[in-house]
């Protein structure tokens, strides 16, 4: 009798599973195809192949790409190679990336660079924040910009109990940032149950050298994030729910929220426009289960008015992973926009 109890509760747990698992493909549009939208002045940037995950411009024209990410259950081309932060210069007529070198003690063996921020300060010092994963863990690593060297100095290496499986990083101030945590468990396998449980256990945390703390919750997988030009409201990309969260920035650093959708992964803002740009995943379980016959496609969306109640939302570019495979941000500078994926190439294109 007990063991015809247990297999009865066996199958009535599988089938749970399996309604959740399809649930979960619903969710994230498995068996969506992509449409072409494919701009025609677009060329891939031949020194970048091994992903270029975030992408940050400065005012000047300047673009920041971390490169060479190890990211659990994802593909990786250069899986004995330490990740590199490289630079473009989109003023110029044909821009090449340029890897740059670091000095100042950096352990440079274990960069696994994921999400990076831009902070200028006051006296117009560049810093970069990166988000690294030594080890699969995770810390910010604080970089100051030598724009005559076209180098990097690292500063400082922050760790907290709060900083675990952080994505993205957006600095508001000095030692002062929001990062998103997209995972609750770090095992890849407890991770993708987690995801197809629903469980939004992620969350999004404020840093100061006074005070860290979490200041919204309640997320399936809390990604990429940004912030308005004013810095009155912070943008936050839900990746598994397929929302872009629009959220309200208090005095005291907390956060309330709004929302949107699409599958998206890093979000940035057009400074001329104000619009979210965001690289998408149409199909992540192509991504997940990654097969070079039938890869992952990309898309990057254009999010315009995205405080009125109807957001109007148009596609950017969009490709079946032909050309580009798994976006994960984009990023616009004077009608140049620059694409990059998580493991794959990176595509750059004037508008």
């Amino acid at each position: 009798m007990g063991k015809l109890v247990a297999l009865v509760l066996l199958g009535v747990g599988l089938s749970l599973v399996g309604e959740m698992f399809l649930a979960f493909r619903e969710r994230v549009n498995a068996s969506r195809e992509v449409e072409p939208v494919e701009p025609e002045n677009c060329h891939l940037i031949e020194e970048l192949e091994s992903g270029s995950e975030d992408i940050d411009i400065l005012p000047s024209g300047l673009a920041f790409i971390s490169s060479g990410l190890k990211y659990p259950g994802m593909p990786n081309f250069a899986p004995d190679e330490p990740g590199k932060i490289f630079l473009m210069d989109l003023n110029e007529q044909n821009p090449r990336a340029q890897a740059l070198e670091i000095s100042g003690g950096f352990d440079k063996e274990l960069f696994n660079p994921h999400g990076i921020s831009i902070f200028i300060d006051k006296d117009n010092t560049v810093y970069l924040y990166v988000v690294n994963h030594p080890h699969m863990k995770s810390t910010v690593e604080i970089f100051k910009f030598e724009e005559q060297q076209r180098s990097l100095v690292y500063l400082k290496t922050i760790k907290h109990e709060l900083l675990k499986s952080v994505n993205d990083i957006v600095v508001l101030g000095p030692e002062q940032f929001y990062a998103t945590r997209d995972h609750y468990f770090t095992n890849s396998l407890l991770s993708f149950f987690e995801m197809i449980l629903d469980l939004r256990w992620t969350y999004v945390l404020f840093y100061s050298p006074r005070e860290v703390k979490v200041v919204a919750k309640g997320f399936c997988s809390a990604n990429g994030i940004t912030v308005s030009a004013d810095q009155k409201y912070v943008y936050v990309a839900d990746v598994a729910a397929k929302n872009i969260h629009i959220m309200e920035k208090h005095d005291n650093w907390d956060l309330t929220q709004l929302k949107l959708g699409t599958l998206v992964d890093n979000l940035t803002v057009d400074p001329a426009t104000g619009d979210i740009l965001a690289g998408c995943h149409p199909n992540p379980m192509k991504l997940l289960n990654y097969n070079p016959e039938d890869p992952p496609g990309s898309e990057v969306l254009r999010i315009q008015n995205v405080l009125s109640e109807k957001p109007r939302v148009s596609t950017v570019y969009a490709n079946n992973g032909s050309v580009l495979q798994g976006t994960s941000v984009a990023s616009v500078y004077h009608g140049k926009i620059l694409i990059g994926t998580v493991f794959h190439k990176t595509l750059y294109c004037e508008l």
